[in-house]
């Protein structure tokens, strides 16, 4: 018997082919100058993404992770300082807040679209609340225009979580406002499946327009450090790699035409469903009013998920669920006295949630076989 041609969820090698000429490129240029850190290749990256997302500056560092901790740490928080986020969300969206001090305090999310609602948001406003950290989940930009104005007038700060949303962007007040330059500052994570990804680990923070800021950051990536060896305060050790920034710089160049064919992918996707009468038993994900969804992940919620993740992996299939277990029911987070049922959305979808195969280069035809699938499984093949 004939082996089953599996699907990945996602494909790197197939990416990579397209652009392997001007990446070999880019890291020869930084081998021949035996600069590795940060440096001149580091700092073009940033100038370049500044531009990208109409921001003053951005600041590369080591990880998506360490985007977080760097725009947590400027907020100087104290026991019993809060930070509003979602429960339904990478851990390190949470593990910041916590790691510098502060208590996450989470509001539950939409049913449709996965991201946080803006009126649960407004609702956990205490006097204690020192920022809340929004996550554009899977994509696609939070309506970041409902809170703004609200969270600025109390003082308190605004971070966006971009880690899967760079390219997403939103009209707010008549212009298009990208992932990253509506709060105060945007945490980026460059992981090599993210919509713009490295080979490696990498992260950036970017910061609408406060100079101090931005240079309080850059400090802070390299041990507190203002010059070499002179202190202003306790850092971190997250610089971003040359060679990383480098890669970076090639593939920024192709990011809005790859984003441009994951919308292609995710609309394939809506007409398959609809033809093969899938609606009541898929939900797919919703896109919001106003904005532009880049479709990091292409996420349904489904009947039945477990048993029909098991019966698309035995078909070469591969799934993923994002996410098996809402953060405030985590066990590291038990202190912060949340129970199940608090947060019934995110634990709905904890459990009917699955991201489908999605990326720029998934064939047509391949898209054709996994709703096939699905169908199967729903009609009981």
């Amino acid at each position: 018997m004939a082996e089953i041609a599996k699907i990945p969820s996602f494909d790197l090698t197939r990416n990579y082919v397209r652009v392997k000429e001007e990446v070999n490129v880019a890291v020869r240029r930084v081998l021949d100058t035996q600069h590795f850190i940060l440096g001149p290749e580091v700092e073009a990256l940033e100038r370049e993404l500044a531009s990208y997302l109409e921001v003053k500056n951005t600041i590369g560092c080591a990880s998506g992770t360490d985007s977080l901790i760097l725009a947590m740490m400027t907020l100087n928080l104290e026991p019993g300082d809060e930070v509003i986020t979602t429960p339904f969300t990478f851990f390190a969206t949470a593990s910041c807040i916590t790691r510098n001090g502060g208590t996450p305090v989470f509001a539950d999310v939409d049913p449709f679209t996965y991201n946080i609602k803006s009126e649960e948001v407004l609702s956990k406003l205490t006097p204690r609340t020192r920022a809340v950290l929004p996550v554009h989940l899977f994509g696609q930009m939070c309506p970041l225009e409902e809170i703004k104005d609200e969270l600025k007038s109390r003082g308190v700060v605004l971070i966006e979580d971009c880690a899967q949303s760079i390219g997403a962007h939103r009209m707010i007040e008549g212009r298009v406002a990208r992932s990253g330059s509506v709060g105060d500052m945007g945490c980026f994570s460059f992981f090599p499946t993210k919509n713009l990804g490295c080979y490696g680990d990498g992260g950036l923070v970017s910061v609408a327009c406060d100079e101090d800021l931005a240079s309080r950051i850059k400090r802070l990536r390299v041990h507190g450090a203002g010059d070499t060896y002179f202190h202003e305060e306790v850092g971190i050790n997250s610089r971003l790699d040359a060679l990383q920034a480098a890669i970076l710089r090639v593939r920024l160049r192709h990011l809005e035409g790859w984003n441009e064919e994951r919308r292609i992918v995710a609309e394939r996707y809506a007409e398959l469903f609809a033809e093969n009468d899938l609606l009541e038993s898929v939900t797919l994900p919703a896109e919001e009013e106003g904005g532009l969804h880049v479709f990091h992940q292409y996420v349904v919620r489904a009947k039945r998920r477990d048993e029909l993740q098991k019966f698309l992996a035995a078909r070469g299939v591969t799934t993923r669920v994002y996410y098996p277990l809402p953060l405030h029911l985590q066990h590291c987070f038990s202190y912060l006295g949340y129970k199940k049922g608090d947060f019934p959305v995110a634990e709905m979808l904890a459990d009917e949630v699955l991201a489908l195969p999605m990326f720029p280069e998934l064939l047509p035809e391949e898209q054709q076989r996994v709703v096939s699938e699905i169908a199967d499984f729903y009609r009981g093949a």
